[in-house]
């Protein structure tokens, strides 16, 4: 079994996780906000998430939307969610208790605490274990669901990579592969505006705009007046053109850098942007930093579930450590990948051999060390690292680094068609609150 496909990194496993477990907010009549297909979404849901993403705002020191704006974005996407769920569980995907034990375990490891503590402290914030494991499964499934009918969507030719190349050599790319930096200004417009209303907030951004052309600072109005983040003078980090709003991307396209754009209209208000920064994009790697590794496999089926396969793994990583039994030996003599006659052995490889659930506990390894039972879609695995290397690359492993860039710049669109598609097969009843 070859286990070395790129998938776009979609893990959710981390400290955030936890951040965002926060406390529920006092429970209040619910009462049904829409309908999705035959499941409800309530009130309480849509409150409880609200908080969720406000306290994560405040963390970050970011202004939050106006409330109505923030309960439609929040509605929306747990009418999503649903939506996605509902297709995973139509579609046949099912997660085990083995798979959500070792969401808990990898959740707990990397806020570097136990199990126990994890579910303590999810407790405190009034969530039970059964509602926590719950939300675990959900978030599984959905990962699996992304992965298989996502991702299946994203196709690479050779022409793809011939192009992409010439570009970077010709120093013509592809505007939205640049890197930018743009500073965000937003006069917001309430959910529902009038269109006075509307009018009267065109003409506030209107005067910022012109205090801005007459040489205003534009970090000090963003302090001042603007309803996004304020932090760091409203910049917005440095990233690849395709990771901002089409809108904004070519509102500054021509702009060089220290210019202002005009204003841009959303949904949110009215948006005046600075171009910060601009830089062409990096032409592809020639050197890398391989990973040589091994593993043992066990699958998960009928007649081994995913909890006694972690069990025996640990169990060997215990025998390991001990040195009473060799890792090679172990290998050949139980695992169920191809590797098994050469001890598990895995050869050199570079970034993005490997699926992200394999791949990222591996890079966590320093030399020499063991990893925990680690969870994958093929299975089970018991992971060493047993060194590193930086390497040039030849030119099929510079077109193979290509191509994982490619598919991770075309993942996006490819999961808003889709996520655009499965919400457009749901039926959505919106209720009225009760008088």
């Amino acid at each position: 079994m070859n286990f070395r496909i790129w998938t776009p990194v979609l893990g959710f496993f981390c400290a955030a996780m936890v951040s965002g477990l926060h406390a529920q907010t006092a429970q209040q009549a619910d009462y049904i906000v829409a309908v999705v297909n035959s499941e409800p979404v309530t009130n309480n849901e849509v409150r409880t998430a609200m908080q969720r993403v406000l306290q994560d705002i405040a963390q970050q020191r970011q202004v939050a939307p106006p409330t109505d704006e923030l309960r439609r974005r929040v509605l929306e996407r747990l009418i999503n969610e649903r939506a996605q769920l509902q297709e995973a569980n139509d579609s046949g995907i099912r997660i085990d208790e083995g798979a959500i034990a070792e969401a808990e375990q990898t959740i707990a490891r990397q806020n570097q605490i136990d199990v126990a503590e994890l579910r303590s402290r999810v407790a405190r914030d009034g969530i039970s274990p059964a509602k926590f494991r719950s939300q675990l499964r959900d978030q599984l499934m959905l990962q699996r669901l992304h992965e298989r009918d996502v991702e299946g969507r994203i196709r690479i030719s050779e022409a793809d990579i011939d192009r992409f190349i010439e570009d970077q050599q010709a120093g013509n790319a592809d505007p939205l592969a640049q890197e930018i930096n743009l500073a965000h200004l937003l006069v917001a417009l309430p959910e529902k505006a009038s269109a006075e209303q509307a009018s009267a907030l065109l003409l506030q951004a209107q005067k910022v705009l012109g205090r801005l052309r007459g040489g205003a600072d534009f970090a000090a109005l963003v302090q001042e007046l603007s309803a996004a983040d304020r932090a760091n003078g409203g910049q917005m980090g440095l990233r690849r053109a395709d990771r901002y709003p089409p809108a904004f991307v070519a509102a500054t396209q021509n702009l060089a850098v220290g210019e202002v754009s005009d204003i841009v209209r959303s949904g949110a208000g009215f948006h005046i942007l600075k171009v910060v920064e601009k830089r062409a994009p990096a032409a592809p790697s020639k050197a890398v930093v391989q990973s040589h590794a091994r593993h043992i496999l066990l699958r998960t089926g009928p007649q081994l579930t995913q909890a006694a396969a972690i069990a025996r793994l640990a169990d060997f990583k215990k025998r390991i450590e001990a040195g009473s039994a060799s890792f090679e030996a172990l290998a050949r003599e139980h695992s169920q990948d191809g590797s098994a006659p050469q001890g598990g052995d895995l050869g050199w490889v570079g970034p993005g051999a490997f699926v992200p659930e394999f791949e990222e506990p591996m890079n966590r390894l320093a030399e020499g060390q063991l990893s925990v039972p680690v969870v994958s879609r093929f299975g089970v695995h018991l992971i060493q690292l047993i060194e590193r290397r930086r390497v040039e690359l030849s030119q099929r492993e510079i077109r193979e680094s290509v191509r994982n860039q490619l598919k991770e710049s075309k993942y996006e669109a490819a999961f808003a068609t889709w996520a655009q598609e499965i919400r457009g097969k749901a039926f959505v009843e919106f209720r009225e609150p009760p008088q």
